[in-house]
This record gives structure tokens, sequence and C-alpha cells, in this order.
């Protein structure tokens, strides 16, 4: 019988993937991750809850719960990895590296070092397996790839396996998972892929799980709903300086310290009634920001992007050509042309001017239904 360690967070969809695993047969323990137990401005962390859901729903379900301590790493690789962005002057995207670090590194070799053959999550992603007759799946169309899984296994992890996106577009986290590697895909299970988020909440009611009617959480996974301004000031002291009219050269106020904006930013600049402005740039070592009443400025439009720290789900660069790129969680996929330059480093040209893109935000890239990987935005 297969082993399944299942990341149960109290949320219902981490429910309803155990529930599903569960009823496929699999030999099911559940795992709640303690990464995060401290409050913020604006936010009490609901940990205790969560934790409180997911003892409820392990109970329901007859499996045993663990519970683990990831404090200490999630600190270090998600926590201070996002302050230390935000001082750089970039903005990063946490959620991306604590599915890389945490949920599929850590968790991941805690789950194998227990024995346990697989980890399975609540995300909306799907897996495929590369045909057999793949001698390397550059380019594999997606006739190519094997049926996708629910719950089930198709035997031993031994051909190369793809991150194949969601049935429900929408819902779709391909996105924050293209850092997963090679490895991960072949020890993960991803109950949810096929089906909708209003599946899964008649699911949870039909099953009559603890959260069923749960809200899903919002925001940042540790940080929530509250201003990410009010976080970083509990790590960074204060540097005063000047709001400028990026047209006018006008002094229009002043800010707490350049690096809590972000390019696009229209609210909490603290600048007079009106129309709205806009972050259009900001200049770190003179700590100043720059705004416009144009939404449609240059300044946040690109028809380029410049890749670094790029990590691909088939151990090695895409070829040159043309795929599908987000820039954003459930954003738009666009059709542009893509340049590797070596492993690490990319290109990506777009048909028409996109929407800039902040520094340190993600873009990945898309081969039809399968998620190749992707870069940081430099």
């Amino acid at each position: 019988m297969t082993k399944v360690l299942v990341g149960m967070s109290g949320g219902v969809d981490s429910s309803v993937a155990a529930a599903l695993l569960v009823e496929a047969g699999h030999q099911v323990t559940g795992a709640y991750m303690k990464n995060w137990t401290f409050d913020v401005p604006g936010m009490q962390c609901p940990w205790a809850e969560d934790l409180a859901y997911a003892k409820r729903t392990a109970v329901k379900l007859g499996i045993d719960l663990r519970v683990y301590d990831f404090q200490e790493a999630y600190k270090r690789d998600v926590v201070d990895y996002l302050v230390h962005e935000y001082e750089a002057g970039r903005t990063p995207n946490p959620d991306i590296m604590c599915n890389q670090d945490v949920k599929f590194g850590l968790f991941l070799d805690t789950a194998l070092a227990e024995g346990f053959d697989y980890v399975a999550t609540g995300h909306y992603a799907q897996v495929g397996r590369v045909a057999e007759s793949h001698a390397g799946w550059e380019g594999a169309s997606q006739a190519e790839v094997s049926a996708p899984r629910r719950s089930g296994l198709q035997g031993a992890a031994a051909s190369p396996c793809q991150l194949l996106r969601a049935t429900d577009a929408h819902k779709d986290q391909t996105y924050f998972l293209y850092r997963m590697g090679q490895r991960a895909l072949q020890h993960t299970l991803f109950p949810l892929g096929t089906y909708t988020k209003t599946q899964v909440r008649e699911m949870a009611e039909q099953r009559g799980l603890p959260a069923a009617s749960k809200p899903d959480s919002q925001g940042i996974c540790f940080i929530g709903e509250a201003p990410i301004q009010d976080f970083l000031r509990m790590y960074v002291a204060p540097q005063p300086g000047n709001i400028i009219d990026a047209e006018t050269h006008e002094v229009l106020g002043a800010h707490d310290g350049a690096l809590f904006f972000t390019l696009g930013q229209r609210k909490g600049l603290g600048v007079g009634g009106g129309q709205p402005y806009y972050v259009v740039g900001k200049d770190m070592a003179a700590n100043e920001v720059y705004v416009s009443h144009n939404p449609h400025a240059e300044a946040l439009q690109t028809a380029e992007l410049t890749l670094e720290n790029c990590t691909w789900l088939a151990g090695a660069a895409p070829t040159a050509g043309s795929y599908l790129v987000r820039t954003r969680h459930t954003g738009q996929l666009v059709e542009s042309a893509f340049t590797p330059h070596g492993e690490a480093a990319a290109t990506i040209t777009f048909r028409a001017p996109q929407e800039r893109v902040a520094a340190g935000q993600s873009a990945v890239i898309y081969d039809g239904e399968v998620c190749l990987g992707g870069g940081i935005v430099a």
C-alpha cells in the first residue's frame, strides 16, 4: 500500500485532498506544518485555529496527524528572503520560495526520510509523466504526456514528470510551483488538479468536513491581508525620503523608505487628493520614489523582460522559441519569444508591450498546458 503524507493547513482544499486520498485506498497520514506563529500589525496569526481545523479533519477521516515545526527554516528561507529582497529594492514573491524550500524541500525530505512514498497538497495543479519513448522532453507536446493523476498512482516514478496546469484555470497554481524540481514532481500528488473550486466546496460539504464553509486565506502566506509595509516595519528602520512627480520633478510628499514601495503601486502613497498617483520608479541610493498620474506611463510598460536565477522542471532550459508566459498568478498567458542565455538566465520578448513587472517577481514559461519553469525578473 502506498504511503502518503498530506500537508493539511486546516483549509478546505487540503482537507478534500486528504479525503480523496483516503477514499482511493492509500495509507494516508496528515501533516500540519507549523511555519509561522507570530502576529503582525493588523492581523493575528491564525495558526492555532488552522491546526484545530486540521485535527478535526484528521479525526473525521480516521487518519493520524503529525505536527512538524519548520519555523526556523521558514524564517530563514522565506521571511528573511522577503525582507532582504525589499531592502535591495525588489518585490519578491515569498509563496514561491515557500514551495521551493519548505513544502517541496524540507517537508518532502522529511516525508521520504520517514518512509513515505509521496507527499500531497491541496494545490490546484497536475502531474503527468513523459512517455517512455521520449529520450528528452524538451518540446514534448501534451499528447505525449500520460494522463494526469487525480489521487491514484501510476506505478513507480521512473520516467520524468511534468507539471501541468489545473483544470480550473482561475485556481491554477502552477505559477507558484515552477521551482519544485524534478525530484519533487516524482514524489508529489495533487488530488485537486482535475477539479474546480466549486466542486471542491461541494465535495467538502458532502463529506461533512469541518472546513467546508471556511473562507480561503488571502494575501501573502504569513502576512494575510495586513499591509506588507506594516510587516516590513517590524524589521526595517524608517528612512525618510521624498516622493517626487516624475514629470514635473516637484516634491509631493515624504515617505519612510523607498523599499516600502513597488512599481505600479497606487494606494498608500499619502500624497494629496484629485487624480491618483502611481509609483513609476524609485532610486534606492537616493531613497526617492517617483510617481505619475498616468496609469499607462511608459515606465509602467515593457516589451521585454530579463530573467535570472532560472529553474527548469526538465533540468535544462527550453530551446529558444515561442511560448506562453505568465507574469503574475491568474495573469493572462501571453505568447512571447523566449531566448535562453545558458541555464540560469533568459530573455522574454512580448509581441506587444505589457504591464511592467517589478524586479524580484517571477515570470513562468508554458508550452501549452505544460509548465516548463521560469525565473526571477531582474
